[in-house]
């Protein structure tokens, strides 16, 4: 079968692409640019289009199509013109984890942490997560002798619904993208409660309220009593966390915070459905953390620059904090944080909790608003974030050992020591690579 990808570029999407291409289909795709994500694609053979056009659409059996593709799209039109089947990610997904045994993580934050680390302790799964992995270095990872499949369900659009769980492990079920669900909580919680219950073992964070109190038979983990952190410390030069778990013992892994810990404990608890508690000590430590998240881009004598995916309150406090403890073992005094909004709607649903989560002694670094096709609503950041006196900058650029700011096409300010931290879900992440 001939399958072609509209949104291609898209992480979610893109590994659905790699997964069926490994599975022997021929797959093609397009974006509205060429990115790092696009070039990967192509370097394993897989046809991608820039830009999106009609002409694009030919000799194909069948469309997928992303959430942000709009019904204007003119490959979507093509197709649907010429009769072959559209249909969109959601309704994808029962095609491709058919026949499988699926580990389906979801939750507003910590689902691609907690995928990462579940897929390196079931060394020998398939995974299919929303962030690529440092350690099989992709964001996917296909073994055709294992019907096991690690997959990060998402929320956002209800596709959880379609995954297939044999295991549901939730991080959180903290409201977000509830444009989708009309603002109607109940309508939201209902969804995750129908999502738990088509999986057969269900391992919950306790933590939250909604999963405190959920009434299906559950495997609930109380990070307060369930977890006591050891320390953290600095294995050749990358930050990990020691931490017990229960009764089990004691756990290493992979970066810095109570997030981690929580996130790596239910990842355990879920792994102990297949293997044993050595094996799972010993494979935890093939965890090296996910491109985007606590990324440790620059690594210089008086500086150094982490890309941080964190685009919600909760995200950036949970990183926050982890960073203080990272300055403190590096000897570091001054952290910068460049903060680029994702989403206006989002800025403003959040904007007490954006104005408290960087904490104190920061240095803040504003830009634009990253708009993900939202039309433009003026908020005023000067006044609301006045307490922490921000530069206003329009972009940045890498350059050697520093990091310049721009305003209005000129030089800002030049950042050439401390701790930079570059928070969002936009572009923000080539900015801070050099790549744009």
């Amino acid at each position: 079968m001939k399958i072609h990808f509209i949104g291609i570029g898209g992480i979610g999407l893109s590994g659905l692409a790699r997964f069926l291409h490994f599975e022997g289909y021929e797959i093609s795709g397009s974006d509205v640019n060429n990115t790092p994500i696009t070039k990967s694609l192509e370097n394993l053979g897989i046809k991608v289009y820039t830009p999106q056009k009609k002409e694009n659409i030919k000799d194909i059996d069948l469309v997928i199509y992303s959430a942000a593709i709009k019904k204007d799209n003119p490959e979507l039109i093509e197709a649907k013109r010429k009769g072959i089947k559209t249909i969109s990610r959601r309704e994808a997904l029962p095609l491709i984890l058919r026949g499988k045994k699926v580990y389906a993580v979801a939750g507003a934050h910590g689902k691609s942490t907690t995928s990462a680390i579940l897929a390196s302790i079931l060394k020998d799964a398939n995974a299919i997560i929303g962030a690529e992995s440092k350690d099989f270095k992709s964001n996917v990872r296909f073994n055709p002798k294992s019907d096991i499949l690690v997959f990060e369900a998402d929320e956002s659009d209800a596709s959880f619904l379609n995954s297939n769980p044999y295991c549901a492990i939730v991080t959180n079920a903290e409201p977000e993208h509830m444009e989708f669900y009309n603002h109607d909580l109940d309508l939201f919680y209902q969804t995750y409660k129908d999502f738990l219950k088509l999986a057969k073992i269900r391992i919950l964070n306790e933590d939250d309220p909604f999963l405190k109190n959920v009434d299906l038979e559950s495997i609930k983990l109380n990070p307060k009593k369930d977890i006591k952190i050891k320390e953290y410390f600095l294995k050749d030069d990358e930050p990990h966390i020691r931490f017990e778990l229960r009764d089990f013992g004691e756990f290493e892994v992979w970066g810095f915070g109570p997030h981690i810990a929580l996130d790596a404990s239910l990842a355990i608890l879920a792994a102990m459905n297949e293997i044993g508690l050595d094996e799972i000590k010993e494979n935890i430590k093939n965890y090296r953390g996910i491109k985007k998240r606590f990324d440790i881009v620059k690594k210089e004598k008086n500086l150094i620059v982490i890309d941080d995916y964190g685009h919600h309150p909760t995200e950036i406090e949970a990183t926050m904090k982890s960073l203080k403890e990272y300055a403190k073992l590096k000897g570091i005094d001054e952290i910068t944080i460049i903060w680029q909004p994702h989403k206006y709607s989002r800025t403003i649903d959040n904007l007490d909790r954006f104005i408290e989560c960087f904490g104190e002694n920061i240095n803040l670094v504003i830009l634009p608003v990253w708009s993900a096709g939202e039309d433009k609503i003026d908020i005023d950041f000067e006044k609301h974030f006045k307490r922490y006196s921000p530069i206003f900058a329009d972009f940045l650029k890498m350059k050697e050992n520093k990091i310049i700011l721009f305003k209005n096409e000129k030089d800002l300010k030049s950042i050439e020591k401390g701790l930079i931290v570059g928070f969002g879900a936009g572009d923000i992440t080539y900015q801070l690579r050099g790549m744009k």
